[in-house]
């Protein structure tokens, strides 16, 4: 078990980083900068050079290089906000060592988590999990991350005997309401490409991300005295009902998986006069994304010559594309590197597409190729989350991997 790499992430968990999907401020939550002093001042005690923080909460920090050779500037990212799904205040984790198989209590008379639930618990039976007291998250998603990096870190300046080139680490705000990347300084991070640190089980690669788009539907009614209303009145929930039927039945998250893209109603907001309807829009083949944009706005307008024209107002806005279209023409050379690292140390590789979006997904449009490594947390954003620490070492060893295989790219 290595204690320096666990107590690190302990640490991290005891700081409620929660964003704010209703907030207009940058980051969403004041909370989150209190952290962000704390990992900045750390990295300064561990030795990394350049270490900035932005007034957004943006952190950069630098290894300096230990060769000679001119050799490809690369990073490493994580976010550490939470999700605004569950709480992160007040965090109280819990090592179970040796994980037997069998159901863990996670408090007395509280939730269980079981593999009878979470099959996945089984295929880390004799490992030390850290879990959560089932009232809140823990928050490997993605402090995780950033405690790999900084002890990936902490080892390359221990063992000088490695070779590395010039490394770049970066932490920023608000990546679980999709704002993570949105100023995020690519020319100041100065890398070549990078690697955000946040993915789930040991060896997931990923580099396919879904195309994504948010739906926005307003539909006004006409309210009446429903004793009076025949001919008159326009229910905007009975149309708010409709609208959701003419979407695809079987093309829903809960009905889909792989490759497979839906529609997804997020919330409704609604009474006889107003019905405000938020979907968001998936798929991962940019064709059928866009066919997706064109046929809910197709059940608008159906809607209004049913109806009449203004009853049902829509406005489709893109939030990301899917990172493969960047990095497979010239860059599946950064993938390479990972898949070589994850051999050296023993990890078999998981490439899978991501069923959502990442960070590295709107970097990788900015000119910085940025797939998407494993950190080992499983069932994020809820009071089942855990971590097992074996999981989180293997992630620290590839960076480290990554890291020595970089500086002999150009040999």
């Amino acid at each position: 078990m290595s204690n320096a790499l666990t107590e690190r992430f302990l640490k991290y968990t005891q700081f409620d980083t929660q964003s704010a999907e209703d907030s207009t401020t940058v980051p969403s939550t004041d909370k989150q900068l209190l952290f962000a002093e704390y990992l900045k001042k750390e990295l300064e005690r561990e030795g990394l050079e350049d270490v900035e923080m932005d007034d957004m909460g943006y952190i950069y920090a630098t290894l300096r290089s230990n060769i000679k050779e001119d050799v490809p500037t690369i990073g490493f990212i994580s976010h550490y906000d939470t999700s605004p799904d569950c709480s992160g205040a007040g965090i109280k984790p819990r090592i179970v060592e040796g994980y037997d198989g069998t159901d863990i209590e996670l408090s007395p008379g509280g939730r269980v988590l079981s593999p009878a639930k979470f099959p996945e618990l089984l295929s880390h039976t004799g490992e030390d999990l850290i879990v959560t007291d089932g009232t809140t998250l823990l928050g490997a998603d993605d402090k995780a991350g950033i405690a790999e990096i900084v002890q990936a870190m902490v080892y390359l300046k221990e063992h000088k005997e490695i070779r590395h080139g010039k490394i770049r680490i970066a932490f920023n705000p608000d990546e679980e309401i999709g704002m993570g990347a949105h100023h995020f300084d690519v020319e100041r991070f100065g890398c070549q490409w990078a690697y955000t640190m946040d993915g789930g089980e040991v060896g997931e690669l990923e580099f396919e991300n879904f195309n994504a788009a948010s739906a926005k539907i307003t539909i006004t009614g006409v309210s009446v005295h429903p004793g009076y209303a025949k001919g008159k009145m326009v229910n905007a929930n009975s149309l708010a009902a409709e609208f959701a039927h003419l979407l695809p039945a079987d093309e829903t998250p809960e009905t889909t998986d792989g490759y497979q893209g839906f529609y997804h109603l997020l919330a409704i907001q609604s009474g006889i006069e107003q019905a405000k309807m938020s979907y968001i829009i998936r798929d991962h083949d940019r064709d059928h994304f866009e066919d997706r944009k064109h046929f809910i706005v197709q059940c608008a307008e159906q809607m209004n010559e049913k109806y009449g024209e203004g009853t049902v107002a829509i406005t489709i806005s893109d939030q990301y594309y899917n990172m493969k279209e960047k990095i497979e023409p010239d860059a599946m050379h950064v993938i390479d590197l990972v898949l070589r690292a994850m051999q050296d140390c023993g990890v078999s590789p998981k490439v899978k597409p991501i069923r959502g979006g990442t960070d590295g997904a709107q970097l990788s449009f900015r000119g910085l190729p940025c797939p998407n490594i494993f950190a080992g947390g499983l069932n994020f954003h809820g009071p089942y989350e855990f971590v097992p620490i074996q999981s989180m070492e293997k992630a620290m060893q590839v960076i480290v991997k990554i890291c020595e295989l970089t500086a002999g790219y150009n040999d």
